[in-house]
């Protein structure tokens, strides 16, 4: 399964970024293999619709799951169109967010965890 954590940073030892919609990058990886792919975060400079256009990201990058530290209506509202499990984390590494998602300690959201 492919899983997008959001991060300060490209790569596994980057710090989890809390935000959603304006986090610098998106860390896609492949849980079986644990092959990431970074991606930068164009809507973080926009002026409105940040989410949106970072949840479209990730739906095109084929993630089934996202962990991020904060997610707003209109993003969880895109991400559950299109099929994506939004996950709340806080603090570490993307790869020590993986290995909580994996080991089931994450909880799963259906619902904003900010106001817009």
């Amino acid at each position: 399964m492919k899983v997008c954590v959001t991060a300060a940073g490209p790569g596994l030892e980057s710090s989890l970024d809390p935000r959603f919609g304006r986090c610098a990058y998106f860390v896609v990886v492949e849980t079986e293999t644990m092959e990431a792919e970074s991606i930068q975060n164009s809507s973080a400079s926009a002026a409105s619709g940040a989410g949106i256009g970072a949840a479209q990201t990730i739906a095109n990058a084929g993630a089934g799951a996202l962990i991020t530290g904060n997610i707003g209506p209109n993003a969880a509202e895109t991400l559950k169109a299109a099929g994506v499990k939004v996950y709340l984390a806080t603090g570490g590494s993307v790869k020590d967010a993986l290995e909580r998602f994996k080991n089931g300690e994450l909880s799963e959201t259906s619902s904003a965890s900010v106001q817009a």
